[in-house]
């Protein structure tokens, strides 16, 4: 059985897909983009903002779901830019503590909106 997770405090999605899908105990959040919700635009023009806010978005769905940031066992980070990796990664570091979740980076041709992050999570409850 698996169950929509949606909030508010997060961007809607831009398509036919869910902010975020439980199943069993198992969070999968979709690639959150720096939206903020508020305004619908980006939360600056910066990695630093951008991460930031793609991260307080993953923050703010895991909330919905009951659960946090220290429940996140996976993440994946795609980056317009890899040369930005060290600003994003100094952000980065500011939402999770010992033991890090697992993650892969990758510089893509282009993300959505032309944004330049878009971070995805897999989180697992008790």
């Amino acid at each position: 059985m698996k169950t929509a997770i949606h909030t508010e405090h997060a961007p809607a999605a831009i398509g036919p897909y869910s902010q975020a899908v439980k199943a069993g105990n198992t969070i999968y959040v979709s690639g959150q983009l720096p939206i903020d919700p508020a305004t619908g635009a980006f939360a600056g023009e910066d990695i630093a903002s951008q991460t930031r806010q793609s991260l307080t978005n993953i923050k703010n769905i895991l909330e919905a779901a009951g659960t946090d940031m220290s429940s996140v066992v996976k993440t994946t980070v795609l980056l317009a830019d890899i040369s930005d990796f060290a600003a994003m990664n100094e952000v980065y570091g500011q939402f999770f503590a010992e033991p890090y979740p697992a993650r892969a980076a990758f510089q893509v041709a282009a993300v959505p909106k032309g944004a330049l992050v878009e971070i995805e999570a897999v989180a697992v409850t008790e």
